[in-house]
């Protein structure tokens, strides 16, 4: 019998709560936390609950039917079946592999996968004292490889892996803590991260000593917190326009522990090595792709000894190679992986039931070019591994999943976009918008500009670039990051929307700007051709160590008769923005003023502030 074609799945929608120490929020139990990232879930997919048609919640401290509770109070009550999912670590990321089965299988069209951990602080222990503990024949390989210890259990068992591995090749304990290095530096960037703090290489290997060569700094938090994503076959995403944010699930398998895991007296494989490696195994065969093909990854690094371990099991490296992968930056921006942007477990935080979604979130956003400052440039593969002993892994591949269909999120048209509306200043966008429409050729003469705004702080943290092009044809606005603006403006969502509206001095508005050498671009039309006057503005940031130099020095740009101004700062990256379209006559008396670096004024041109 001939195997039946399975349906394509996608991710349309994520959302997570900010992970936090145990008990940090009060009032905040698991049903706050489901509700908040099931919530944003929906939000970026932009439908309601009463589109969900199964749910698989996953949790691993709490009673039978959590997951009940948890949706029904928060989310709806509409009857649907409701699964609880309990895998220790992989908990999460086995919720959505449910998930993706039932819409594979032509189960349901519309699945929520959620997860939630309400954790105590400190070590993770036993619960259930009565009965046989599932990890006794793994505990029973640590012990007769290195014995046993008056320490965590759990950092034994992977730091004993750890221990084999330097043993093995040669691995030296600074390769482990510059991993952990790397992900708090990484997590800095991280508006949900538990912690976003940046330590020293010698900081991280000095901090208090928990097993071995693992110190504090190595090993993942317990964390209370929340994650979710809304899954779709083809027909729901392409019923609902969502071609443009869906991102498909190429592959995914789960494999539990192999005979190898006890048989063969190692701690490395004690831990999942043999699992993980047969689990990229097979999703690489069934997408046609290759380690080599991925850009992003999110791995488990509930210890840094897990991180390490996994680049070879996931065939990012030779095996035993994995230092050499480390010492080379090939597991950081500017490599040949961008491995946990998000500042992975041991900094984002590990709430058991959620880690799996969250890591899926992640991936979604760096796909979508949504991920802010930890954005992995040009990333079109994504990897994910979650695992938990006793045990289950679960390595997920992902990808756009209409490509020609969209240039992610932020790279739709307005007019198109129905994930964008969540935006404050989406509004005014659609009326600028219509008013191009209207009488594109007329502002096209007064103006003559392209104004990229890029907006942050979004929803759910997220970013969003608007190019208002009033300069060619009859006028348009788009998302297209990439198209070439005169003149780029950074702002916060609200306050965009704010100021728009009249609601805001512009004196308070925060909103940078980079100028470049006109050296370094020719001018593109006579309302560019500025260079005596841009010279004069340039020569003066110079001097004060903003060209050149890290430093960075504030400045406002007044332009009376054109009213036009913008407020920003040069920096020394030259990256982003572009040519100023400025009035000549006015930027001479303007220089002075350029001269105090307090911020005194934004003024939008007078087509804009008519919106």
């Amino acid at each position: 019998m001939a195997p039946q074609q399975k349906n394509k799945v996608f991710v349309i929608g994520v959302g997570m709560t900010k992970f936090d120490k145990p008990g940090a929020r009060d009032n905040y139990d698991y049903p706050e936390m489901a509700k908040e990232a099931g919530e944003k879930a929906l939000a970026d997919a932009g439908i309601p609950y009463s589109a969900i048609q199964q749910a698989c919640v996953g949790y691993v401290y709490g009673d039978s039917t959590c997951g009940q509770r948890a949706i029904y109070h928060s989310l709806g009550l509409t009857g649907i079946p409701i699964v609880n999912v309990h895998n220790n670590c992989s908990t999460g990321s086995t919720a959505l592999f449910l998930g993706r089965q039932l819409i594979q299988g032509g189960l349901a069209e519309c699945v929520l996968a959620l997860g939630f951990e309400k954790m105590e602080r400190g070590s993770l222990s036993s619960k259930y004292m009565d009965r046989v503990n599932p990890m006794d024949k793994h505990m029973e390989v640590m012990i007769n490889c290195y014995g046993i210890e008056a320490a965590p259990g759990a950092p034994q068992m992977f730091g004993n892996a750890g221990r084999e591995h330097m043993e093995k090749y040669g691995t030296k304990p600074e390769h482990f803590a510059k991993i952990a290095w790397k992900n708090h530096k990484h997590s800095m960037n991280n508006p949900y991260s538990q912690f976003q703090d940046e330590y020293s290489l010698e900081q991280v290997m000095n901090s208090r000593k928990v097993f071995d060569f693992l110190t504090l700094l190595q090993c993942c938090p317990t964390s209370d917190g929340a994650g979710a994503a809304v899954l779709a076959s083809e027909a729901f995403v392409r019923k609902h326009h969502l071609e443009n944010q869906a991102v498909e699930i190429v592959a995914q398998e789960m494999v539990t522990d192999l005979a190898s895991t006890f048989n063969e007296n190692s701690c490395i494989k004690m831990v999942g090595y043999d699992m993980t490696r047969l689990a990229a195994k097979r999703c690489f065969e069934a997408a046609g792709l290759k380690p080599s093909d991925v850009d992003v990854i999110e791995l488990h690094d509930c210890f840094s000894a897990n991180e390490l371990i996994t680049y070879e099991a996931l065939g990012l490296c030779e095996e035993g190679k994995a230092a050499e992968l480390i010492d080379r930056g090939d597991n950081t921006y500017g490599g040949k992986f961008v491995v946990n942007p998000s500042g992975g477990l041991i900094s984002k935080g590990h709430p058991l039931g959620a880690t799996g979604l969250a890591q899926c979130a992640e991936l979604c956003w760096q796909l979508r070019r949504q991920a802010g400052r930890r954005q992995v440039p040009g990333a079109k593969v994504a990897l994910q591994h979650n695992i938990g002993l006793g045990g289950a892994v679960v390595v997920t591949l992902y990808r756009m999943g209409f490509p020609k269909e969209s240039r992610s999120i932020v790279a739709a048209t307005c007019s198109s976009s129905s994930s964008l509306e969540g935006f404050k200043s989406y509004s005014i966008f659609k009326e600028i918008e219509k008013h191009l429409q209207q009488e594109g050729e007329q502002l096209i003469e007064k103006v003559g500009g392209v104004f990229a705004f890029k907006v942050k702080d979004g929803p759910n943290g997220r970013e969003a670039t608007w190019v208002v092009d009033v300069k060619n044809g009859k006028g348009s606005v788009t998302n297209d990051p990439g198209k070439k603006a005169d003149c780029t403006l950074s702002i916060s969502d609200e306050d965009l929307r704010d100021l728009m509206m009249g609601n805001l001095n512009p004196q308070t508005v925060r909103c940078t700007q980079k100028i470049e050498s006109p050296q370094d671009r020719a001018p593109k039309s006579s309302s560019l051709q500025l260079p005596e006057e841009v010279e004069m503005l340039v020569g003066l940031l110079d001097q004060t160590g903003s060209i050149g130099s890290p430093a960075e020095q504030s400045y406002v740009i007044r332009v009376k008769g054109a009213q036009h101004a913008a407020l920003g700062q040069a920096s020394a990256e030259g990256d982003g923005g572009g040519d100023n379209v400025v009035d000549p006559d006015s930027l001479r008396s303007v220089v002075q003023e350029v001269q105090n670096p307090v911020p005194q004024e934004f003024l939008l041109s007078k087509w804009v502030r008519a919106m």
